[in-house]
C-alpha cells in the first residue's frame, strides 16, 4: 500500500486563492483561532483529510443520521484496515495477539 502524501510536510510549490465575503472569513477565523489554528491550518487539516478518506472528510446531506453513521463507519473500517495494513509492514501486533502472548486472552 502506497502512505498517503502528508501535507504538513510535502514542499509548498504550488498557490491555491479563494475568494470569501470578509465576514466569514473573520468568522472563521475567530473559530479556528480558539483552537489554536489558522484558517490555512484549518484548510490543510482538510485537505489531509480528504487525501486520508479519499474523498469529503465528512458527508454533504440533509441532515441524515443513517447517512452519517454509515459514513462514520466507513471512515472507520477505512482507519482500521489502513492500521493493519501498517502493523503488517511494520512489524506491530493486534492487541489480541498481545493479549495472548500475555496470558490474559479469554
Amino acid at each position: 500500500m502506497v502512505e498517503p502524501l502528508n501535507v504538513a510536510m510535502a514542499p509548498k510549490d504550488s498557490t491555491f486563492q479563494v475568494r470569501i465575503n470578509s465576514e466569514i472569513k473573520k468568522t472563521v477565523e475567530e473559530i479556528y483561532a480558539r483552537t489554536g489554528m489558522t484558517l490555512t491550518d484549518a484548510f490543510n487539516t482538510f485537505i489531509q483529510q480528504s487525501i486520508n478518506v479519499e474523498g469529503l472528510p465528512f458527508l454533504v446531506t440533509r441532515n441524515s443520521k443513517e447517512a452519517l453513521r454509515e459514513q462514520a463507519l466507513a471512515i472507520l473500517l477505512l482507519d482500521l484496515k489502513r492500521a493493519e495494513e501498517r502493523a503488517d509492514k511494520e512489524g506491530w501486533i493486534s492487541a489480541d495477539d498481545l493479549e495472548r502472548e500475555l496470558g490474559v486472552s479469554d
